[in-house]
């Protein structure tokens, strides 16, 4: 009976753990607390949240692991320069792309998904066979036949994902990976503006896409992938 008891303390204080990363993590990418400033003392948090310093110094720990904050002795914890943070941790995007203006976000996003998703999309068409690509036009289907946005973002992503592993590449599939969270953020974003009048015409594109990958047409995939971005980041970009 005790180990069950430890078990749902332990559940319980990673829960609140998770909380206070949450609500710092989110506080600091929103600019809450600045650059080189420092955050709450730990009694200070622990009255914020109502946790105990076991849970603000295990939650300090994750966001200093992603970058958000350095820790020294006797002089405090400050936020570090954004520079340094970890852009491709699946909480810092997250977190980004919640952001009340994420323009330049979205901006620095569009600018890496075009160096790596183009040529992930050549090397697919070098790797996969019709068979392979026999996901990507199912997807586009889904686009096409999409009724609401949550599904037609979500096809959206799938294919671009499935691209990605295609690819054969463990860099490219692991970066795809890390960069869900955004790449999904924006494609509901794209869905509320798109959905229904330009599905049809970006699941068209996107076909253009698939057929040059099932061809193995690599020159002509990666042009594809590269209008297919560049539209998309048009359709969602934000002005500061």
């Amino acid at each position: 009976m005790s180990f069950v008891h430890s078990g749902a303390r332990s559940e319980k204080a990673s829960n609140h753990t998770n909380f206070v990363v949450e609500q710092l993590g989110r506080a600091i990418v929103a600019g809450e607390y600045p650059p080189n400033t420092m955050i709450p003392l730990d009694p200070d948090i622990c009255e914020m949240f109502g946790v105990s310093r076991t849970v603000v110094r295990e939650a300090k720990k994750t966001l200093i692991a992603k970058g958000l904050i350095q820790s020294k002795a006797k002089v405090g914890t400050h936020v570090r320069s954004s520079d340094d943070w970890n852009m491709f941790d699946e909480d810092v995007l997250r977190w980004h792309a919640t952001l009340r203006n994420p323009a330049k976000f979205y901006e620095d996003l569009f600018e890496i998904r075009m160096i790596f998703e183009p040529a992930a999309a050549a090397r697919a068409a070098e790797q996969a066979n019709s068979i392979d690509s026999a996901r990507l036009t199912e997807l586009c289907d889904d686009m096409a036949n999409a009724t609401d946005h949550a599904s037609f973002a979500i096809a959206d992503y799938e294919f671009h994902k499935q691209v990605l592993k295609l690819s054969d590449n463990r860099f490219l599939h692991s970066l795809g990976n890390m960069v869900q969270t955004a790449l999904y953020s924006m494609f509901l974003v794209e869905a509320d503006q798109a959905f229904p009048e330009s599905k049809t015409d970006v699941a068209h594109k996107h076909r253009v896409i698939a057929l040059a990958i099932a061809s193995g047409e690599a020159s002509k995939a990666s042009k594809a992938m590269t209008d297919v971005i560049r539209e998309s980041y048009n359709r969602t970009r934000v002005t500061p």
